[in-house]
């Protein structure tokens, strides 16, 4: 940077080799792809943290960083940086919304239909030598209703994607919206009872925490299926479990959990249940997106320029 010293930015969250490699070409880069460690080296010098919605970054971890200026969410998520504390200590948060949209919309929908069709289940049984007993009639996406909760960039993109097989669409959000494809239903248990399929892909945070409960899965009913492609927190795990144990709903697509890494083993073993390791916004070209929106947030706010991709203050 015209001879100076490059800013200091910690990472801690992993991070594609390309996107590495591109930050250590401009910033002194300390990363730590496990989280902030209790003692963090040169923390003075820290100018800038990269972060995503799952990891976060807390008020008393800024208290440690006082040369911080800017946070920035690798991805559209940011619900567990504290924007009050971040406002308070007059530091930027930028985040990089619709970057991996339509890589999230596409997993959804692939769920949907490994869902329906049984794709796990009876991949399994033909292994198994079960082909004959395996050949059961399965639902199909084509005209079937489904709900999708939270109608953003994401919702909409799923949307699309089911009105190619005919699909007639519900949404549930904080509002309706005058241009959302399908009706509006004020809330979540009134769209799945109208659902055979109910997506989640609203934001994460308090106000969405367990939003999809005991209730709202009694209600989306015995044949139908539920996918998360939102964060883990909106889908209360032990209600899940209940209503999968007692068949009060047929299945189940997770590709985000409460408390994860940690999956309860009850999990595994249900039939109808497929479960992805919070990838669902990952591919070559969402990453390339993400990097790109990253380097111009940090670029602008260091040249002093207008930061585009900034969180409203709290």
């Amino acid at each position: 940077m015209n001879g100076r010293i490059p800013p200091a930015v910690l990472a801690l969250v992993p991070l594609p080799e390309t996107t590495l490699d591109a930050l250590r070409s401009q910033y002194a880069l300390h990363h730590y792809p496990d989280g902030m460690p209790s003692g963090v080296p040169s923390a003075d010098a820290i100018r800038a943290v990269v972060t995503n919605g799952s990891t976060g970054l807390s008020d008393a971890q800024m208290a440690l960083l006082p040369a911080l200026e800017i946070i920035c969410a690798f991805g559209a998520g940011y619900e567990n940086v504290d924007l009050e504390a971040a406002t308070r200590r007059g530091i930027v948060v930028t985040h990089a919304p619709g970057t991996n949209a339509d890589t999230v919309a596409d997993h959804a929908f692939g769920m949907l239909l490994a869902l329906a069709r049984g794709y796990a289940p009876l991949t399994a049984a033909v292994q198994q030598g079960r082909w004959q007993h395996s050949r059961q009639a399965r639902p199909t996406l084509s005209g079937a209703a489904l709900g999708i909760v939270g109608m953003g960039r994401i919702g909409r993109l799923i949307a699309a994607r089911a009105k190619g097989f005919a699909m007639t669409i519900g949404y549930h959000g904080r509002r309706a919206q005058a241009d959302a494809p399908g009706r509006y239903y004020a809330t979540p248990a009134a769209l799945a009872a109208a659902s055979d399929f109910l997506v989640i892909a609203c934001n994460g945070g308090p106000e969405t925490r367990h939003l999809i409960d005991r209730p709202v899965l009694q209600a989306l009913g015995n044949s139908g299926y539920i996918v998360n492609v939102a964060r883990g927190s909106v889908l209360d795990t032990r209600a899940l479990l209940e209503a999968l144990t007692l068949g009060e709903i047929a299945g189940a697509g997770l590709d985000v959990i409460d408390n994860e890494p940690e999956v309860p083993a009850e999990l595994f073993r249900q039939r109808d249940v497929l479960i992805t390791p919070h990838m669902a916004g990952r591919s070559p070209a969402s990453w390339l997106a993400q990097r790109d929106a990253l380097l111009a947030s940090l670029s602008q706010h260091f040249a002093r320029q207008r930061v585009q991709l900034v969180v409203p203050a709290a």
